[in-house]
């Protein structure tokens, strides 16, 4: 096991940029890839898998709702596959959103290089505080 935080909860609970991700990795759909565990108060639960930077996932469903969730969702086809079109957008998606952390980041390190101004003490009146 990992060090990251375990996350349990129901699918229809999940934000969309995580049910995206799931949809990218899971894009034959989620029955073959259920496990079960005991949780909190002792019962075994069927979940899903999922793992991202921060966290450590079980998605909680049973065969019959993954098979369901499959079903009723648009973005796959009648095979149960993910369409084409639904996988690129969703990777398009997730493209963009490591750009805008990278941005985030590059300007934290640039303000590494922003030297500190001198002031000095006595130049300060007391009603800038």
């Amino acid at each position: 096991m990992n060090n990251k935080p375990r996350v349990v909860k129901d699918y229809i609970k999940l934000d969309k940029e995580v049910k995206q991700m799931i949809k990218l990795h899971y894009p034959e759909g989620f029955e073959g890839h259920l496990i079960k565990f005991v949780n909190k108060d002792g019962n075994t639960v069927s979940a899903l898998p999922f793992e991202t930077n921060d966290f450590y996932y079980l998605i909680k469903m049973t065969v019959t709702q993954a098979q369901e969730i499959i079903e009723d969702d648009d973005d796959y086809d009648d095979d149960g596959f993910l369409k084409e079109e639904v996988r690129e957008e969703y990777e398009g998606n997730i493209a963009e959103e490591d750009d805008e952390m990278e941005d985030v980041d590059d300007t934290e390190d640039d303000m590494d290089d922003i030297p500190d101004d001198d002031y000095d003490e006595d130049d300060m009146d007391d009603d800038d505080f």
